[in-house]
C-alpha cells in the first residue's frame, strides 16, 4: 500500500492521509463514508459493495434523510457514514451539497467521539466532481477537528505481460 498525505490547511490540526489500496480493509476503528442518493439505490459504483457488505438499506431510509444531510449505521465494530448528496441515483451533486453532508458527519463525529474515517474519493467516480474541490471542501469542514480522514484509490492496474508461444 502507498501512503502520501496532504499538508492541512494553515490552523488546521487534522490531516489527510492517500493510500492506493482496498477501503474494506482500513483498520476497524476507521469509521467509513461514501455518498449516497436521498432514494438510498446504492445500484453503482463503490455503493453497491457497502450495500453487499453492509445492507440495512430499510434502516437507512427510516432515518429520511434528506440532500446535505448524513444517515449513519452503527455496526459492532464502526459507524458507517452515507452522505446523501442528491436526491435521485441518476443525479449529480453540488459541491454545495456535499459540504452540507461533510457538515452533518463532522458533527455525529465529534458528538461520537470519532477521531478517524476512511473514505474513497467521494463524489470523484461516478458524480464527476473534482478532487481538487472535493479536498478542499473537506479541508474546510474539517480544519478545526483531530479527526484524520485516510482516502483511499484502488492500485492502478498492471500492464499485462507478453508471453512468447
Amino acid at each position: 500500500m502507498m501512503h502520501s498525505m496532504d499538508k492541512p490547511l494553515e490552523g488546521s490540526s487534522f490531516e489527510i492521509h492517500y493510500v492506493t489500496g482496498d477501503l474494506f480493509k482500513c483498520p476497524e476503528q476507521d469509521a467509513l463514508a461514501h455518498c449516497v442518493s436521498e432514494d438510498i439505490r446504492m445500484g453503482a459504483g463503490i455503493a453497491v459493495i457497502f450495500k453487499r457488505k453492509f445492507q440495512s438499506v430499510e434502516e437507512l431510509l427510516n432515518q429520511k434523510k434528506k440532500v446535505g444531510d448524513v444517515a449513519v449505521l452503527k455496526t459492532k465494530d464502526r459507524y458507517i457514514y452515507y452522505l446523501i448528496t442528491k436526491k435521485k441515483a441518476y443525479q449529480k451533486p453540488t459541491y454545495d451539497d456535499l459540504q452540507s453532508s461533510l457538515e452533518a458527519m463532522k458533527t455525529h463525529c465529534l458528538v461520537n467521539g470519532i477521531s478517524r474515517i476512511s473514505m474513497p474519493r467521494i463524489g470523484c467516480g461516478l458524480d464527476q466532481l473534482k478532487w481538487d474541490r472535493v479536498s478542499e471542501r473537506i479541508q474546510e469542514v474539517f480544519k478545526n477537528t483531530d479527526i484524520i480522514i485516510t482516502v483511499y484509490s484502488l492500485e492502478a492496474p498492471t500492464k499485462f505481460a507478453t508471453y512468447a508461444k
